[in-house]
């Protein structure tokens, strides 16, 4: 039997963007309200750091109005 090669993880770098709820859900549509718990965001001023991914972007764009975005690492 042939030894195992070892295999080396690349330490990838993803991109993230940090998100923080500006606005309240009070009011607010149910899939919006239910986007931002998505999201972590449920009150306001709590902020989460995220990946920076397709979906993440469609579910900001969604509530943009009630989050400020910021570039992260």
């Amino acid at each position: 039997m042939a030894p195992k090669k070892k295999t080396e993880e690349a330490v990838v770098e993803k991109k993230t963007v940090i998100v923080t709820q500006i606005g309240s859900s009070i009011g607010r549509q149910k899939d919006q309200e239910a986007t931002l718990k998505g999201l972590g965001l449920n009150k306001l001023n709590r902020t989460r750091v995220l990946e920076d991914t397709p979906s993440v972007r469609g579910m900001l764009t969604k509530v943009h109005h009630l989050v400020r975005v910021e570039a992260g690492e």
